[in-house]
């Protein structure tokens, strides 16, 4: 089931997400649900509180190279971390980065090269991945997501006061067009 995305500036994505106790089926149905939200979204990363729930869930589905008629994001190919820590971070990468909770905005963010993250599945197994490529990166911001934290926190001061400035024009221009 696709579920409503939390936009920004909405008070639930300052969150602290709280650890997963129970990997039942209420957990495997908010994966599911997420894993349904972020491709109908055309995201590559989710964390459960950008669907409301303010647990220690993330997902991130890195599409394949584009193939005639594949899907360039097989269910198969997707990542799901349950209460999920950086253990090891070091480098320095800028890449550019969107969010679905800050649709349309793009912006260049540092983040660490490589990780090293410890998470559980679904099913509570352990289990520990390294990275120093895009998923590193994806997992940084949907980490960060969990914190109470969202990318555009790590901007310049300059490039979040224009940032601001940008968004509160295009939310009023939203609401203006609903009238």
């Amino acid at each position: 089931m696709v579920r409503e995305v939390v936009v920004y500036p909405d008070k639930r994505l300052k969150l602290i997400s709280r650890d997963v106790e129970s990997f039942d089926e209420e957990l495997h149905t908010l994966l599911d649900d997420m894993y349904d939200t972020m491709r109908a979204k055309n995201g590559v990363g989710l964390a459960a509180v950008q669907v409301g729930v303010d647990v220690r869930v993330l997902i991130i589905n890195i599409p394949l190279e584009d193939k005639e008629g594949e899907d360039t994001q097989p269910r198969e190919n997707t990542l799901e971390m349950i209460n999920p820590v950086i253990v090891e971070a070091d480098g320095v990468e800028v890449f550019q980065e969107g969010c679905l909770s800050v649709p349309g905005f793009y912006e260049d963010v540092e983040r660490a090269k490589h990780v090293k993250v410890e998470y559980f599945d679904r099913y509570g197994n352990k289990k520990v991945i390294e990275d120093d490529d895009f998923l590193a990166i994806a997992v940084q911001h949907e980490i960060d997501h969990l914190e109470g934290k969202v990318f555009i926190e790590k901007l310049s001061y300059t490039k979040r006061k224009k940032f601001e400035k940008e968004w509160k024009r295009k939310i009023k221009g939203q609401k203006s067009l609903k009238i």
